[in-house]
């Protein structure tokens, strides 16, 4: 039996050892991975490589992160108006997005994996250099910030509940002002 320090020191190292990009260098940068409750070793692999998946995905615009990542039965519980629901809404979403922000990067903050759940904060950056409804940009810098809580059931993100800084962006882009 591991005393309560042993088993808290071995907690933090497998911590540390996933918060370790071992993708490609074009892989999304986490900060800090915490693992809040104890699960299955298995189960815990499997939920953090559906959600690292999720946000290469979102780093980098390549569908095959997607694919890996998501479930076919995906739901978008706080679906915005004009995405599709589904598998398809974040392609479409990411899609549209960096038709303005070609160069759009994502930086994990953190990631909590508490079960099948993952709380993930992150950060968004890029220059909008692209255009936006009727807007052109004019490679403007942009950063903003953006929570999600996604659910991972067999190794697949099934649903996701998504907040994002739009106030931010779209005053960053020249969209949206606010008066004093």
């Amino acid at each position: 039996m591991l005393s309560k320090s042993s088993s808290l020191g071995f907690l933090i190292a497998s911590t540390l050892s996933l918060a370790t990009p071992a993708l490609a260098t074009d892989s999304v940068k986490v900060n800090d991975l915490v693992v809040a409750t104890p699960i299955p070793d298995a189960q815990r692999e499997a939920t953090v490589k559906a959600a690292r998946a999720f946000y290469d995905f979102w780093n980098t615009g390549d569908e095959a992160f997607l694919k890996q990542a998501i479930a076919p039965n995906f739901t978008d519980r706080t679906l915005p108006p004009g995405r599709p629901q589904g598998p398809d809404g974040p392609a479409f979403a990411s899609r549209q997005f960096r038709t303005a922000v070609p160069d759009l990067k994502v930086t994990v903050d953190k990631m909590i994996v508490a079960g099948d759940f993952v709380t993930v904060h992150m950060k968004f950056t890029g220059h909008f250099s692209g255009k936006f409804g009727q807007t052109q940009g004019k490679n403007q810098p942009i950063a903003f910030i953006a929570t999600d809580l996604i659910k991972v059931a067999n190794g697949r993100v099934t649903d996701n509940w998504h907040i994002e800084d739009n106030l931010t962006l779209l005053q960053q882009m020249g969209i949206a002002t606010v008066k004093s």
